[in-house]
């Protein structure tokens, strides 16, 4: 009997963690140490994290607040993304020089370009202080309690952390607070850019190949840190010099293998992999199909409108690719979880968990009401988080009712302080709606149609019981004809006309609103606010998920007890973690198989002068019709441009290094291949890929194309 308990508690663990699954406190890595080295890694774990001595940790770095880069030269030369750049080389190009569409390579140290408010930070240090954060804790105290001792205890050991020193500090909670760990940065606040490829080379096959292999983008751009004179952060002053890493990259020529042993060393986002069943039927089945086809339709209509004009393309070309980044992710998350039977392995493990718990009384007494706790939760979630989607990407889906929206929380702050219209926030939500309407005339049609089509999915996919009674003269008035209503409110309200809205807000303050009020869209839009504030009030929401984690908290403590010898890695939280894994095609779907590289070949075969995102730049070309790669081709006399891997990663890990066996650079992570979306839950060592821009390719670009190899000459370089 005893036999047979163990191997179906194996069954049952086997879909959480694989040889390639997980992402690894840099601590602690010592534990992955001996796995490493049996995939071929040629390192040691000291020389991957060590606070007494020089290691790799050393040259990474959290570039901006969502992304990761790594030092390439004693000089702070920086690597990250293309698009982990893209707003700062936005905000520095202009109509006469414009960085985005035609690349920027200074030519020396003066003509680098400042970042205003671009940070990169740097770890000094991490500490286990969950003794310390817990002190005074009791299983006795109410959640309100808890928290307000664990937020004491935190803010102490941050000070504590810093005295007398220019560091900053964070403590991070694990396991959903069953650790926490003290994290000592150094943030540097004197960025500046240094090279970006144009877009046609960064933004390579654009959104149509986003999350997709196989891959062509040259997704990197070249930033320095600067440094005060004695080497430490300082604002930005032009006597500032090149920040002196205590480490930075030796990058590799090397040919790359299948097979390959491969780590990223970055700072991955928010990943999921504990959750219960509930909660990921809720994700799949409820939320994603809500989510996406909202987004569906508006996609669907601003493609339409892109079409007709270059003009059109680059006024949604923003929009578009915020829309459709996660739109696509959610589509190819929720198929992953459904082709792995997800729902169903993790109520298999929940049912073999159960009879876990049951076997032992004192168990029973402490984990016995967890899962119907959960059901009981989730069940009460899913009208708030359902109430949330609807209102989020319907509502908040049309610029007209976006605008709505500011002015309405312009009103509510009125109420509250008749002097709000002289405050900076009154003046930015006001530079918002006027960013809006800078082209309305054009737009109009556009976002009348979002609005009216997003209403209607709104109004007759939502369930009877969350609609808001502001809707019953849909059925009273207009005989259910939710588009007739959605057009007639639209003509009638002053915010679709930008002179209209720019006279009513001109006359109006915060000692006179009556205009506004009046206004049809405007108390509509309060009705249905209102409804949701008491039917679905915040307080409830951050109630129902502050016990959600209060269980989860206990659920991975009864995991962790149910499987002692098993290594749980905690979820992401943009924290500095190593995943490891092999380079490995893989087998998308029946009959097709993916290699593990892609070359400029492939960029040549894509190239399609009439679709925007597949076009070629000119001098890309001629280097590639004449075969000039330099010490770049591989030994086929290829141009490796990209390739995949095995590592887990998901957002946040933009930029990150993807290092060889020896900790050699050789390439930059830069997505996931779209089968392998849902990893951030669940983990398939079938599909799962990160996407990697060769480091040969990004060293041919800024040599070859740029004409910048004074840059190269920077690097440390071995083949």
């Amino acid at each position: 009997m005893k036999k047979k308990i163990l191997f179906l508690l194996t069954i049952a663990f086997s879909f959480f963690t694989h040889a390639d699954e997980g992402m690894w406190l840099p601590l602690f890595l010592n534990k992955n140490e001996a796995d490493m080295q049996k995939l071929g890694m040629k390192i040691t774990a000291k020389d991957i994290y060590d606070v007494n001595h020089t290691s790799l940790k050393d040259a990474i770095v959290q570039f901006g607040q969502g992304c990761t880069g790594e030092f390439v030269s004693d000089k702070g030369l920086l690597f990250t993304n293309h698009h982990c750049g893209y707003s700062h080389i936005v905000s520095l190009s202009s109509v006469e020089n414009n960085y985005l569409a035609n690349g920027f390579w200074a030519e020396n140290l003066q003509k680098e370009l400042p970042c205003p408010g671009l940070t990169v930070t740097l770890l000094i240090r991490m500490e286990d202080v969950t003794t310390k954060v817990l002190e005074g804790v009791s299983d006795n105290m109410t959640q309100e309690n808890r928290t307000l001792t664990i937020n004491t205890n935190i803010a102490k050991l941050k000070k504590q952390a810093v005295e007398g020193t220019h560091y900053t500090a964070d403590i991070f909670p694990f396991y959903y607070g069953n650790q926490y760990f003290l994290y000592v940065n150094e943030v540097f606040h004197d960025v500046r850019l240094v090279g970006a490829p144009p877009s046609n080379i960064g933004k390579f096959g654009g959104e149509t190949d986003n999350w997709m292999w196989p891959r062509h983008t040259g997704d990197f751009s070249v930033f320095r840190v600067y440094a005060s004179k004695d080497n430490k952060p300082a604002k930005y002053s032009k006597d500032n010099v090149p920040y002196q890493p205590k480490k930075h990259l030796t990058i590799s020529l090397s040919e790359l293998q299948q097979d390959e042993f491969t780590f990223v060393f970055g700072y991955p986002g928010r990943t999921q992999e504990y959750l219960t069943s509930y909660a990921v039927d809720q994700t799949v089945n409820i939320l994603n199909p809500a989510k996406i086809e909202l987004r569906n339709k508006r996609l669907e209509i601003y493609n339409a409108a892109m079409n007709q004009s270059a003009d059109q393309r680059l006024r949604y070309a923003s929009s578009v690719a915020g829309i459709a980044n996660g739109w696509k992710k959610m589509i190819g998350e929720s198929k992953g979880i459904h082709r792995l039977n997800g729902v169903e392995k993790k109520q298999a493990f929940e049912k073999q968990f159960t009879e876990w718990v049951n076997q032992d009384s004192k168990r029973k007494a402490e984990y016995g009401n967890l899962l119907p706790e959960f059901a009981k939760q989730y069940a009460r979630l899913q009208d708030f988080e359902l109430a949330k989607v609807y209102s989020t990407e319907a509502f908040g889906a049309s610029d007209f009712m976006s605008n709505v929206g500011r002015v309405f929380s312009i009103s509510e702050n009125c109420k509250k302080s008749q002097s709000y219209d002289t405050t900076p926030a009154y003046k930015l939500h006001l530079e918002r709606i006027t960013r809006t309407f800078e082209d309305y005339t054009k737009h109009r049609i556009v976002d009348k149609d979002i609005f009216v089509q997003t209403l209607k999915i709104y109004y007759e996919k939502i369930d009877s019981r969350l609609l808001p009674p502001a809707f019953s003269v849909v059925k009273n008035k207009y005989d259910n004809n939710i588009e007739a209503f959605a057009n007639d409110l639209f003509e009638k309200s002053a915010f679709s006309s930008k002179e209209k809205l720019s006279k009513m807000l001109a006359e109006c303050s915060c000692k006179n609103l009556s205009k506004l009020t009046k206004d049809p869209a405007f108390s509509f839009y309060a009705e249905v606010k209102n409804y949701y504030d008491t039917a679905f009030p915040q307080s409830h929401y951050y109630a129902i998920n502050d016990n959600l984690n209060s269980l989860y908290k206990k659920y991975m403590k009864a995991m962790m007890e149910m499987q002692p010898k098993k290594a749980f890695y905690p979820d992401a939280n943009f924290t500095l973690r190593v995943a490891y894994g092999k380079v490995d095609g893989y087998e998308p779907f029946d009959g097709a198989i993916y290699k593990y590289y892609t070359t400029i070949e492939g960029i040549m075969q894509k190239e399609n002068p009439n679709i925007f995102d597949y076009v070629v730049e000119p001098k890309l070309k001629e280097l590639y019709q004449e075969k000039n790669y330099g010490i770049y081709a591989n030994k086929k006399g290829e141009m490796p441009v990209a390739f995949i891997a095995t590592n887990h990663t998901t957002g946040g890990n933009s930029g990150s290094p993807v290092l060889n066996s020896k900790g050699e650079l050789i390439g930059i992570n830069y997505d996931r291949c779209w089968e392998g979306t849902m990893s951030d839950i669940m983990y398939d060592p079938s599909q799962c890929r990160n996407i990697a821009l060769d480091v040969r390719y990004c060293l041919f670009i800024i040599d070859k194309f740029a004409n910048a190899k004074h840059l190269v000459d920077e690097m440390t370089i071995v083949k």
